[in-house]
């Protein structure tokens, strides 16, 4: 079968339907959740409210929805949506007629609407690929390896864009989209020390590096080719690349400094990675043991360009040693939590030479040539201990079944037990890192690695430390001997813009999601859910009641939050601007704080 016949059979009307109506469900929940979206209440009923949604040209939305109460939340059903047009009724299931008939009450600009049409069709596309793919899977996903895992994942369960992918054409979503699960070979360049940054962790050196990294052949091959335009091995380091950027990014934009071989090419290494959900990190599954590699695409996807930031880049390795330090001094999260914290121990950053002396140049063009090497989470593994990123606890097969339902099935636990270790192994290590010592992580489904044994919650990994270590603005004592160079490029934030990254990133970007699936599939009750986390941080903070005015100053259980919101920065805030700085998530309203209302709540 021709690539072209397969896409006819992934593109027919049924599929096509069905991603739509998915996509139509989880744009209207979450526009709702935004404040993007203001439906009427037309009538309660149990277990569900009747809305209808009426827009300024006349045409109007009729849904039932469950409203959950968490996060002021709902639950779309997608079989009652309904639009109405000139008094007549007809089911809906069309996401782009959707955002059309918003144009006018929701104010989008054309520009914005017509991008937002382009990454709704690659997402819908792939979302065509994901389901053809489940609905001819015999694999249990959960006998599959943290790598091949990765490839199962439908996306970001909260961005409605999720797969837009600004960037690639249909040959690259084949060849690059993790959800094809197709290995690639990295290819390797050359580049001239006199502009190119290079930093390790203290422990590491950069030669012993690349001669674990490469084969004692791959690396005479390089240097031959190295050789054979004139250079010497003294003068140049090797870094990875990907294919795509080489192609679409490096022999366009850094033409010259090819030509003056400034940059040489090499070839490919050896070795086959798969790539991430991030798209740019990618894990060796010829040698599992090797480091996974995190390298720039400067492709659009959800809310920023998918670069390497040059100034983060090159003090990953500082920021590893500074959260390792803490980690090696504190018994607690070393003996007792035995958190993994798989570190960014070496960093390539080439600096372009000309964007990068033009002021205010749009913050892409400054990302496009850097390598990070991050230490394999499979070293750290004992006996019998298996990974997965926390977003896979979301997935859903395509008999309906939770991934996260098999693993309790084969615990032995009941469902509130495993919820219980579940809470248990993420919560006290990132507690301890803010109340102690100020330090945040952004612990959304990617960063987050859930280390199983015998499919119970045993441990917790945290990774991606260039891009989501955040340190507390205020004069805390453990803060007063961060280095000066860390100090300028990571984020400080107030006490509740560093609570944020664990209440948006892990609270409502990831369990806000795990609650109503545990709910509609195990019967969990939603209350007990959020009740078993909110015990688990007050028995920290029973626990360690020396850092209760940290409790005060960081207070997880407050009854508001500041609502962010992220559909709503690509829709109405940033827009698809070119700016000199990456967007952040836009701030609108506030938010119920469910952690704060169950301890009011009679458990059911």
């Amino acid at each position: 079968m021709t690539k072209n016949e397969k896409l006819a059979t992934i593109l027919n009307p049924i599929a096509w339907e069905t991603v739509s109506r998915n996509l139509l469900t989880k744009m209207i929940a979450e526009f709702m959740y935004e404040d993007i979206l203001s439906p009427t209440l037309l009538e309660k009923k149990e277990g569900r409210n009747r809305y209808v949604l009426p827009f300024t040209n006349g045409i109007r939305y009729h849904y039932e929805a469950k409203e959950r109460g968490v996060f002021d939340s709902y639950r779309v059903f997608s079989d009652t949506i309904q639009r109405e047009e000139d008094g007549t009724l007809a089911p809906a299931s069309n996401p782009i007629r959707f955002l059309l008939d918003m144009q006018g009450s929701v104010p989008m600009s054309p520009e914005t609407t017509a991008h937002l049409i382009r990454e709704y069709h690659n997402t819908l596309i792939a979302d065509a690929h994901i389901l053809l793919k489940k609905q001819s899977s015999t694999v249990d996903v959960t006998d599959l390896d943290y790598a091949e895992l990765e490839g199962e994942m439908d996306g970001h369960p909260w961005i409605t864009y999720n797969k837009g992918r600004i960037g690639f054409n249909y040959d690259d979503y084949l060849n690059y989209a993790p959800e094809n699960q197709q290995r690639v070979q990295i290819s390797w360049i050359a580049l001239h020390r006199e502009r190119t940054d290079l930093h390790t962790v203290q422990s590491v050196d950069f030669d012993t590096l690349l001669r674990q990294e490469l084969s004692d052949s791959t690396m005479e091959r390089f240097n031959q080719r190295l050789q054979a335009e004139n250079g010497s091995r003294q003068d140049y380091l090797f870094m990875p690349i990907h294919e795509w950027q080489w192609k679409q990014m490096i022999v366009p934009l850094f033409a010259e400094d090819l030509a003056t071989r400034k940059i040489i090419y090499l070839g490919q290494g050896d070795d086959w990675y798969l790539p991430q959900q991030s798209v740019r990190t990618f894990v060796n599954v010829s040698h599992k043991e090797k480091h996974h590699v995190k390298l720039p695409m400067s492709i659009l996807n959800t809310l920023v360009y998918r670069g390497l930031p040059g100034e983060r880049t090159v003090l990953a390795p500082k920021i590893t040693d500074y959260i390792k330090g803490i980690y090696e001094q504190d018994a607690f999260l070393k003996e007792e939590c035995r958190v993994v914290l798989p570190g960014e121990i070496a960093s390539l950053n080439y600096d372009h030479p000309y964007f990068t002396d033009l002021p205010g140049v749009p913050y892409h063009y400054l990302e496009m040539l850097g390598a990070i090497w991050r230490e394999s989470v499979y070293t750290y593994l004992d006996e019998g201990e298996k990974p997965i990123t926390l977003a896979a606890l979301l997935h859903v097969d395509h008999n309906n079944t939770p991934l996260v339902s098999k693993l309790i099935a084969r615990s032995g636990l009941s469902v509130e037990e495993w919820v219980q270790r579940l809470t248990e192994v993420i919560l006290p290590p990132l507690l301890r890192f803010l109340y102690r010592y100020g330090v945040v992580f952004s612990p959304h489904g990617q960063n987050t690695i859930l280390i199983l044994k015998d499919s119970i919650p045993h441990r917790l990994a945290i990774k991606d430390f260039v891009d989501d270590v955040n340190v507390s603005d205020q004069p805390l004592p453990e803060l007063a001997d961060i280095p000066a160079d860390l100090k300028k490029v990571l984020r400080s934030e107030p006490p509740e813009g560093l609570c944020q990254f664990i209440f948006t990133g892990l609270f409502i970007c990831h369990f806000r999601y795990l609650s109503d699936l545990l709910n509609e599939h195990e019967g969990l009750s939603e209350i007990t859910f959020w009740s078993q986390v909110r015990k688990t941080i007050l028995r920290y903070q029973e626990e360690f009641p020396e850092e209760s005015e940290r409790f005060q100053l960081f207070d997880l259980l407050q009854p508001l939050f500041t609502k962010l919101c992220l559909n709503r920065n690509r829709m109405l805030d940033y827009g698809y601007g070119d700016d000199g700085d990456r967007p952040h998530a836009s701030e609108h309203g506030t938010v119920t704080n469910i952690l704060a209302e169950v301890a009011h709540i009679p458990q059911t």
